[in-house]
């Protein structure tokens, strides 16, 4: 059975980290007698240069039909033109937004050989084992009205913080199943002291606790948990939490694991593909980085473990994710950076050496040394 992947490369490094992912989701494809079609499409500010929109409706369409969907970063100081109507970003929402990706997985666990790369103690990053579980579809990002405008005291802007229990139930109940799988902690964050939107999300997630008696619910309100997330991160299992929350805490917890670049991510909703999983769409959490694309500097890492992620979630291939993950953890024992997470001591190569490192690790693995 041939699974059908669409391959959105996106702006600056995306294309580079993305061309790393593939290679190796091929090294293992071939290994596992696995047939994987990949179709490229572009997306973000490659689609505007192109064609004058983000993202068109027949890579939307493309997206929706796909088993699964792996994209690069989108966007970049060409198209941060405040009053254009058209921005690359847009792309990224259409594609969650439509695909109903309500739940935005991002793993942070440090490789224990990269703990001197975090900017935190070794003995407060040691050990840390988290998801957070971000709300995708909703919230401050989708409300409406967002507009600029002008108003009796001159020019103005609104952005709309919007929320109903289904889209909250959905994304908590997702959290609660998964801290179950795990170690059974679920830590809903919000912010109900001040926000309606939050006394509502503090109210539903309430309620479905009680489905999961054997799960054990906090809640903190975010200002308390951008501390706690550095002060005792390991006291974290699964994390939940609406959608600009999840945005900026997940940033702050890449520090974790001392970049971003080592950082993947997985897009899931209720939709199954033809192999009977959840459809996602899985790319890496930072950014374009258009300083340093096209220069081989960049960490294709978290691009190689979405890939790895897009295996186990969508095509229910966990011992092959598996097989990434562990690849990828050996060649960093090894001593091998890309010069975001370089020191000292360590063996410094490039984008494309990185990926290359990872792929023959796996070969390795298939012939047992």
């Amino acid at each position: 059975m041939a699974y059908n992947i669409l391959v959105l490369r996106g702006d600056g490094i995306g294309p580079e980290v993305v061309a790393e992912a593939l290679q190796v989701l091929k090294t293992v494809a071939r290994q596992s007698a696995l047939e994987l079609e990949f179709h490229d499409a572009l997306a973000g500010g490659a689609s505007l240069d192109a064609h004058g929109v983000p993202l068109r409706e027949d890579v939307l369409k493309a997206a929706r039909d796909s088993d699964a969907v792996l994209l690069g970063a989108v966007g970049g100081p060409k198209w941060d033109n405040p009053n254009s109507d058209k921005r690359p970003e847009q792309a990224l929402l259409a594609l969650r937004k439509n695909l109903n990706l309500y739940a935005n997985l991002r793993p942070i666990k440090p490789i224990r050989e990269l703990i001197p790369a975090s900017p935190l103690r070794p003995e407060i990053v040691n050990n840390v084992d988290l998801v957070v579980v971000r709300e995708l579809t909703s919230g401050l990002y989708f409300g409406q009205p967002s507009e600029r405008r002008v108003g009796a005291a001159g020019r103005e802007a609104v952005d709309t913080l919007y929320y109903n229990e289904q889209e909250i139930a959905q994304v908590v109940r997702f959290s609660f199943e998964l801290a179950r799988a795990r170690r059974k902690r679920l830590t809903s964050v919000d912010k109900a002291n001040i926000l309606a939107t939050s006394r509502l999300w503090r109210e539903v997630t309430t309620e479905i606790a009680r489905d999961f008696p054997d799960v054990a619910l906090e809640h903190l309100l975010v200002d308390s948990m951008s501390m706690h997330l550095i002060r005792r991160p390991r006291d974290f299992d699964v994390v939940v939490t609406e959608n600009m929350f999840g945005d900026i805490l997940t940033d702050e917890a890449s520090m974790l694991a001392g970049s971003m670049g080592l950082l993947p991510s997985a897009s899931l909703g209720e939709e199954t593909n033809s192999a009977g999983f959840r459809q996602g769409l899985y790319e890496p959490i930072h950014g374009t980085a258009p300083d340093i694309a096209g220069r081989d500097k960049a960490n294709p890492l978290a691009a190689i473990l979405s890939g790895a992620m897009l295996l186990e979630h969508s095509l229910g291939m966990r011992s092959e994710a598996e097989r990434i993950a562990e690849a990828v953890e050996a060649v960093v024992r090894e001593g091998y950076r890309t010069p975001d997470i370089a020191a000292p001591g360590t063996k410094p190569v490039g984008c494309k050496a990185m990926g290359r490192l990872v792929r023959e690790r796996i070969e390795s693995q298939e012939a047992g040394t």
